[in-house]
């Protein structure tokens, strides 16, 4: 990641699971049928103050059975896995 974006990365854990769980789902409205490929859970940039010292760091979950049903080599599951993650980062930066 280039700077100046990698300095304010530093903090967020990646992880990779098998699916989302019912919870996150239900959360997030998702409608049967829909795959969820990556989700960022935490409070983006623009919108933090000295108040948000102490939570819990900012996570990255990449679903691995989603983005696999979705790609059909390996070539495509890397990019799919690149491309969802810059955009989970991107809910990082967004500003509303």
């Amino acid at each position: 990641m280039p700077e100046p974006f990698a300095e304010h990365l530093e903090e967020i854990a990646v992880e990779i699971v098998e699916r989302p769980g019912p919870r996150q789902l239900k959360k997030l409205g998702t409608r049967r049928g829909d795959l969820l490929l990556g989700l960022y859970t935490g409070r983006p940039l623009t919108r933090r103050s000295v108040e948000d010292s102490g939570v819990m760091p900012d996570s990255i979950l990449i679903f691995q059975r989603n983005i696999e049903l979705v790609c059909n080599s390996r070539a495509e599951l890397v990019d799919e896995v690149r491309k969802t993650v810059l955009h989970e980062i991107g809910h990082h930066f967004r500003h509303e």
